[in-house]
């Protein structure tokens, strides 16, 4: 296996930028049991994770079961800094965040590893801050990205119009919200929105990518996510949704990672 840190120029984010990348090109599977891994009589496949607000690619890279998982189903993990940008464009230069992992990592890693070649081949997970990063970069990018894995996802859109100047949710303030989705009185019309861009992509007859939803019943975001759920089965838009004791922390997502690349490719 290779372990690779990447710095390169973001045209994205017009500034240097880093990124971990987890390769099972030599993996220290036993030979007798390689030979009868049926994941291993493919090409691997590729999973960007993205992080969680307050954090970085370590999270998944180095807090997680992830890199065992993808040796044992041959997976290349790609795992980018998103900052607390919640992985959107935001009206800024250079803060292009949904550009930079749904499309820029994506060329990178085709050209440079010849991976990710198709949405097929190509899937996004992320928790938190990164499963709503998760479910808006695959639904922005569906030629890019065949399924999306959204595990307690800060779903917070339909509460972000009422902010207002100088207040703040507890986690953080009006500014904050305005710079990651720009005119929050307009929020939930604008393509921040999922629920937006899932109904853009029915009008288009587009693929909306596979989604696979998970969410703890103590986690403070689980109404979001159940109205998310409904809003999707009231579209009948297909999605896996799942959920069961849990909080907000890495014990239950990492409890749910295998169960969804299982999920993700269809074992």
């Amino acid at each position: 296996m290779s372990i690779i840190n990447i710095e390169f120029f973001s045209g994205a984010l017009l500034r240097p930028v880093s990124f971990r990348v987890f390769l099972p090109n030599d993996v220290r599977i036993p030979p007798s049991e390689l030979a009868s891994n049926p994941h291993y009589q493919r090409p691997a496949k590729t999973l960007f994770l993205l992080h969680g607000y307050t954090n970085n690619s370590g999270e998944w890279f180095y807090g997680s079961s992830a890199r065992y998982l993808a040796e044992k189903y041959n997976l290349a993990l790609v795992c980018p800094n998103g900052e607390n940008g919640f992985y959107l464009n935001g009206g800024a230069t250079g803060s292009r965040y949904c550009d930079f992992v749904g499309q820029e990592l994506v060329e990178y890693m085709r050209k440079t590893f010849g991976l990710a070649g198709g949405p097929e081949d190509t899937f996004i997970g992320g928790l938190s801050m990164g499963g709503f990063g998760a479910l808006h970069t695959a639904f922005a990018f569906p030629e890019n990205f065949g399924k999306t894995i959204a595990m307690s996802s800060a779903l917070l859109i339909h509460e972000l119009p009422k902010i207002q100047p100088g207040q703040d949710n507890g986690v953080a303030n009006y500014e904050y919200y305005r710079r990651c989705f720009g005119d929050l009185s307009q929020v939930e019309e604008s393509d921040a929105n999922p629920e937006t861009q899932i109904l853009k992509l029915k009008q288009e007859s587009k693929k909306i990518p596979d989604i696979f939803m998970v969410c703890g019943t103590e986690d403070f975001l689980i109404e979001r996510n159940r109205a998310f759920y409904r809003f999707l089965q009231q579209e009948g838009v297909p999605v896996f949704y799942e959920e069961s004791p849990g909080t907000h922390n890495m014990q239950f997502w990492d409890a749910k990672l295998e169960p969804a690349i299982r999920w993700m490719l269809e074992v």
